[in-house]
């Protein structure tokens, strides 16, 4: 075998060394990905609360808490995506609430003011897309630390999301786990649902860390 035959051969050995190292890692690694995924901060006075869409009362009910408890005297709804057969539901005169519009109305029945609730006009598609609409809120409100809430394995990608689209700012996010959300992230893996969110989680933190996320 020639000199540079013996170097390929090296070559191949290492890397089929190293990739499984790196499965190994991973695999060691994974009981512990519920626990990294719910990234928090500590609870602190904000200027206003932010409820990421996705969940139908685990947030908001969150966010009436801690409104209550004095830490913020607002909280935005994300409006959420909207289905272009809502749009044509609303033509047809078929008044059809979205799940913002439901959150607020729980939200009055358990006490908060209307005049604390903000419900933002249009609708976003993803965690990068309400973390530019948070950017443009605290722009035209004057906010200078908000609170964004949302559920325990949706907590890391937030802060990634919502830190890249707040640089330059002069607004800080702090991010908030729902104490409502029934998720084990140290045993994630006895749960399905919660198999199911915390590889689609690891995925799409993925994705946001490479420069694809919205």
């Amino acid at each position: 075998m020639t000199g540079s035959g013996r170097t390929l051969s090296a070559l191949r050995r290492l890397t089929i060394i190293a990739s499984v190292l790196a499965v190994v890692t991973a695999f060691a690694l994974l009981p512990f990905a519920g626990r990294f995924l719910e990234r928090e901060d500590p609870l602190a006075r904000v200027d206003a609360l932010f409820v990421l869409e996705g969940a139908h009362a685990e947030r908001w009910m969150e966010a009436a808490d801690v409104f209550k408890a004095g830490y913020a005297p607002t909280i935005v709804l994300s409006p959420g995506q909207r289905e272009q057969a809502e749009a044509i539901l609303r033509a047809r005169g078929v008044i059809y609430p979205s799940n913002p519009m439901l959150a607020r109305s729980a939200l009055l029945q358990m006490g908060v003011p209307a005049s604390a609730i903000v419900l933002p006009d249009g609708a976003v598609d993803n965690t990068g897309e309400e973390a530019a609409l948070l950017r443009e809120l605290a722009s035209s409100h004057g906010w200078r630390r908000v609170m964004v809430i949302t559920s325990k394995y949706h907590c890391r990608r937030t802060a990634f999301a919502f830190r890249q689209a707040l640089r330059g700012s002069g607004v800080a996010a702090i991010v908030r786990a729902t104490r409502y959300d029934t998720s084990d992230p140290a045993h994630w893996w006895r749960n399905r649902a919660d198999v199911r969110y915390v590889l689609s989680e690891l995925q799409k933190l993925l994705a946001y860390r490479l420069g694809f996320g919205g």
